[in-house]
């Protein structure tokens, strides 16, 4: 299935208002309009990635990147951002001003269900085959996508360390869930300030908070940029709030109804899904494509193992692509 191409691939890059809010979507693939049924161009599947949080695309530019060059440029790859999440460029407002308002919380974790539903509405034709390939809290949001809109043609469903149940009571949940739910707003003000700082001192900042890592991503380097933007910090510290409260129980039905659809991947070492939380869900459904990490991936991928993880996945997937 991969190209054996390493030359970087153009992306087409769009900020567009999606239920009322900013919205940044990267394409990859000469595909930029897959809207218009009458056409006979279209593709027949579109892969398309569900963020985790912080939802900012950039941070998967390398990961669709080699996805698309995987697949063998056969398939549109893109990515939408959170509503909210990304820093809208010079004359766009992080909220559409109009008199219409869209959605009830859209920078809430239901909003943000609603708001990758709508815009799959908008954007994508009704008969265009679906890979949905979603990332720690966006593998909740995928099988809740899943639940609400049937009629969608879901080929497959990827779910990447997805945090689908208890994130309050995982170890990273127990530590965060004091300083999302009371302590958030005390961020906001340092935020504020560092906001003020040259691009180049923010580079540095992003550089030294990454710097364990042997190897980073260039465009996780830029992407985090958008983190001293108070407005984005605002939107992603409430949506995480909610998921510290909201994901609770896992969706078992819904898993069970669409068992054959979905792969998960569980991490070895996940704060965010114990590696019971593995054990447990494999337990209840033996039947089901469930996969233990062998490769010591961390939970943000994006950050240093986009590669890798866009190989194995053009690997799980190429029986589905055989059979198109």
């Amino acid at each position: 299935m991969r190209s054996g191409s390493e030359e970087p691939v153009p992306l087409h890059e769009e900020f567009i208002y999606c239920c009322g809010a900013a919205t940044h979507v990267l394409k990859c693939g000469p595909w930029k309009d897959l809207s218009k049924d009458e056409s006979k161009n279209l593709p027949r599947l579109l892969f398309m990635i569900i963020p985790g949080n912080p939802g900012l695309a950039g941070y998967y530019r390398t990961f669709i990147q080699a996805l698309y060059c995987g697949l063998n440029q056969q398939y549109p790859v893109w990515v939408v951002s959170h509503a909210g999440h990304c820093k809208p460029p010079s004359g766009m407002e992080m909220i559409e001003d109009t008199d219409i308002k869209e959605l009830e919380d859209v920078f809430g974790l239901n909003g943000q269900v609603e708001h990758k539903l709508n815009f799959l509405k908008k954007n994508v034709s009704k008969d265009i085959k679906l890979v949905l390939i979603a990332h720690s809290i966006g593998c909740y949001i995928t099988l809740e996508m899943m639940k609400r809109a049937s009629e969608l043609q879901v080929l497959r469903s990827v779910l990447l360390f997805p945090t689908i149940e208890r994130m309050a009571q995982s170890p990273q949940g127990k530590l965060m869930t004091p300083l999302l739910c009371k302590l958030r707003y005390a961020l906001y003000m340092p935020v504020f300030l560092l906001s003020f700082l040259p691009e180049g001192v923010k580079a540095s900042l992003v550089r030294f908070a990454l710097r364990g890592m042997k190897t980073c991503d260039e465009a996780s380097i830029t992407t985090s940029i958008n983190l001293f933007s108070v407005d984005c910090i605002a939107n992603i510290l409430y949506m995480a709030s909610q998921e510290m409260m909201k994901v609770v129980e896992r969706d078992s039905t819904t898993i069970k109804q669409n068992l054959k659809k979905l792969i998960f991947y569980y991490g070895t070492g996940d704060s965010w899904c114990p590696q019971h939380y593995y054990d447990e869900i494999k337990m209840d459904f033996p039947d089901g494509d469930i996969r233990l990490c062998e490769k010591g991936l961390r939970h943000a991928f994006v950050l240093d193992a986009s590669k890798e993880m866009a190989a194995m996945i053009t690997d799980w997937l190429q029986d589905d692509l055989t059979k198109l």
